[in-house]
Formats: structure tokens, sequence, C-alpha cells
């Protein structure tokens, strides 16, 4: 009879897993199907950082435009890339994972043609702790960022280190989402 209970959950449990793979599925082909000509991002501090800022991700003729706006940093260059995960709840930001790499490159600057999707360089801030970013980006393809989280790190990106560019602990998280009115 035990033996029969487990098989008996066993099943149920398969049953359950193949619905919901199912469900994920259709979910992911839907929200990849969509066309969206912008995405957004709001970063939030990590920890007591005190960084924010918002980014948009919009399409453009050539790729995808790329603009943000900051505050809370300390002067000077600090690094920024697109992240494995959508995911901001680990207190030191590392729940969004390492670096988008679907092509499996290796790490360089935002203007090499090889390169991880997510590395976008580094953000300049200035001695108010303000920086900007408003680029075109050719490699960023934007069903593939949807969801994915936006990191900003303590240091420069050195743009050659693997796979990170030793840029250090992560100052703000954000996740990468529809922006309103798609």
């Amino acid at each position: 009879m035990r033996f029969l209970t487990f098989v008996f959950a066993a099943a149920l449990f398969a049953v359950g897993c193949t619905e919901t793979q199912t469900v994920e599925k259709e979910v992911v082909k839907t929200v990849s199907e969509h066309d969206f000509d912008e995405l957004t991002a709001t970063v939030m501090a990590v920890g007591e950082s005190g960084v924010s800022g918002t980014v948009t991700f919009t399409k453009a003729n050539d790729g995808v435009q790329v603009q943000g706006n900051f505050a809370g940093l300390e002067p000077g260059m600090h690094g920024f890339h697109i992240h494995q995960y959508g995911d901001c709840s680990a207190d030191d930001g590392t729940s969004a994972g390492g670096h988008f790499n679907p092509a499996g490159n290796d790490h360089a600057a935002p203007t090499d043609s090889s390169r991880h999707m997510g590395d976008l360089g580094n953000l300049e801030a200035n001695e108010n702790g303000e920086a900007t970013i408003d680029y075109t980006d050719s490699v960023i393809d934007m069903s593939q960022i949807l969801g994915r989280g936006l990191i900003i790190h303590a240091g420069e990106d050195d743009l050659t280190s693997q796979p990170t560019g030793a840029a250090g602990s992560r100052l703000a998280c954000g996740v990468i989402g529809v922006a309103q009115g798609q």
C-alpha cells in the first residue's frame, strides 16, 4: 500500500510540474511575442548606499537607446550592467546573478560587438554624485532584457577583467519592465 501511495503521489507531482511548465512556457511565449518599443527600470539602493535612478531602453533605428539619470553616487566611475535575474531581494544585490550573457561572450566594453549583452560600461558621477547615460546600443535585444536585473557597482568597470570587469560591490538594483502605456 505504501508503494502505491508513493507512486500515486509521484504521478500527481509529475502532472503538476508539466502543467506548471506549460503555463510558464505560454507566459514566456506571450511576452516574447509582444513587440515593446520601450522598457524601463527604477534602480534603488542596495543596503545603505543611497543610490537611485531610472533607465529607459527605447527601440531606435540602429539599436536600443539607453537613457538614464542617477543620484547618490560617489564621484567617479561606476560599472553599469544588465544582470541575469530580475531579483533584487538579497541585501547585497547578488540575487541578480552575474552579467546577462546569452551568447557566452567575454566581458568587454559597450562599444565592442562581441561582449556580454549586459555590458553597459560605466556611469560617471559628478561632484554632486549625479550621473547620466545616453547612447545607442547595437547589441541589446529588447525581448531578451525584459525582466532582467540592472546593477550599478561601487567601482569602475575596467572593461577587460573576466567575467565582470572588476567593478566591485553592488550599490543599486532594479528590474527591467514594461514602460507605462506599452
